[in-house]
């Protein structure tokens, strides 16, 4: 069997892997928010707080929408003209054309022209998040932040390009086998450094202070027969009003994170129910399914990659004679844009499934669901959320449940258990 009949076998494989593993480990029955109830839940909210959080989104939107479209058409004439090529061979001139620079300084500088061209739709984006008083950094700040995303950024795009050409080189043939296990062992990776290398870089951790709010939580963690190395405290207000919490990390990496905000903002009660739903990811292990499911999945576009790329019109396209030359790296950027774009939704499915089981688990962790859904309230006013966005928009990037939804989902469990 030739490789390419290999590669079709393999990403059958894959794809019945990937599909398996999505219908075993994600939560495809939710908990019951009947829509009368959001109805409900939406009339009960401040209507000045409800116009504003739609101005802010609608604010916001036309720079998101139009960031999108950007990035496209520039993936787009990059990979399906001689442009992007010519960019490659332009960026490694001043090394002789060496096929490590054409590999790595090539790769980043198409991936930075992208990033410029669409810089202003960020600035944009700061511009709003700053009138509108979510934003508590200053250009200085906000610019800062930039550059230490682009570094890296580019620390981890230079070792996975030198790492993909050089598996290239050397086995020309089958190094989309060998790329599609590279792609998984990455994601694996980066699930175990990015808490611990990565997340420092932008925030400071400080372990919660002792107290009976620590208390309360380490014993919730406890009783929930969860794990958690640590509960920290993230100095996000010195960029953001914003509130949250997240659980990061695998194994001995796995902690939960509060924002500072949300220690200012939130009553402790609150403070629980939120870690309570953090501690519902950690129970479910939603961080392994989405490790597991992301390193499918790439493993997965590698071989798809191999398979589209290797179409004789796209290379013509593109002005060269093989994918797996680095001159065809604007190729891959632009075949990856698209599949990211056309997934979406899915993605955005899976997330609000995974989200709205770690409500369940907050409610029924807490047994309070008055308090969730007073957080929930405090959640949408702080950070401007829409509570019932336009179901388009939902549909397409959605990553939770609406703020009415889970007003609605806490008012079920409340009728449901007589609490």
């Amino acid at each position: 069997m030739t490789p390419r009949g290999w590669a079709v076998l393999t990403l059958a494989g894959l794809t019945v892997a990937l599909l398996v593993a999505v219908a075993l480990l994600v939560p495809w029955h939710r908990p019951p928010a009947p829509r009368a109830d959001q109805l409900a839940a939406l009339r009960d909210l401040p209507a000045e707080q409800v116009a504003r959080a739609r101005a802010f989104r609608g604010a916001l939107r036309p720079g998101g929408w139009a960031a999108l479209a950007v990035g496209l058409l520039v993936a787009l004439a990059v990979g399906l003209t001689p442009l992007g090529g010519r960019l490659v061979e332009l960026a490694a001139r001043p090394f002789g054309g060496h096929w490590v620079a054409q590999a790595v300084l090539g790769g980043l500088a198409v991936l930075l022209v992208a990033d410029l061209l669409t810089l202003p739709f960020a600035a944009w984006r700061q511009t709003v998040l700053t009138r509108y008083g979510l934003s508590t950094q200053g250009w200085g700040g906000w610019t800062a932040d930039l550059l230490k995303s682009y570094a890296v950024s580019a620390v981890i795009g230079a070792l996975a390009l030198l790492g993909f050409y050089t598996v290239v080189r050397l086995a020309p043939r089958w190094w989309w086998a060998f790329g599609a296990a590279g792609a998984a062992g990455l994601v694996v990776l980066l699930s175990f450094v990015l808490p611990v290398l990565v997340e420092p870089v932008f925030n400071r951790f400080t372990p919660m202070e002792q107290g009976p709010l620590r208390t309360e939580l380490t014993a919730l963690a406890a009783r929930d027969g969860v794990p958690v190395r640590d509960v920290l405290v993230a100095d996000a207000s010195r960029r953001t009003r914003a509130v949250n919490a997240y659980v990061s990390g695998l194994g001995p990496t796995r902690r939960v994170v509060v924002y500072d905000t949300l220690l200012r903002e939130a009553t402790p009660a609150e403070v629980t129910s939120v870690v309570a739903h953090e501690l519902g990811h950690a129970k479910d292990r939603d961080v392994w399914t989405g490790t597991l499911t992301g390193a499918l999945g790439a493993a997965l576009g590698v071989v798809v990659l191999y398979l589209l790329g290797s179409a004789g019109p796209l290379l013509r396209l593109a002005g060269v004679d093989s994918i797996a030359e680095p001159r065809a790296f604007p190729l891959l950027l632009a075949l990856v844009t698209v599949a990211g774009l056309v997934t979406a939704p899915a993605q955005a499915l899976v997330s609000r499934r995974v989200e709205a089981r770690a409500d369940a688990h907050a409610l029924a962790l807490t047994g309070d669901p008055a308090t969730f859904e007073a957080m929930q309230r405090r959640l949408a006013g702080v950070n401007l959320a829409d509570p019932d966005p336009p179901r388009w928009e939902y549909l397409y990037s959605a990553s939770h449940p609406s703020t009415v939804e889970r007003m609605a989902a806490a008012r079920a469990y409340a009728r449901e258990t007589g609490r």
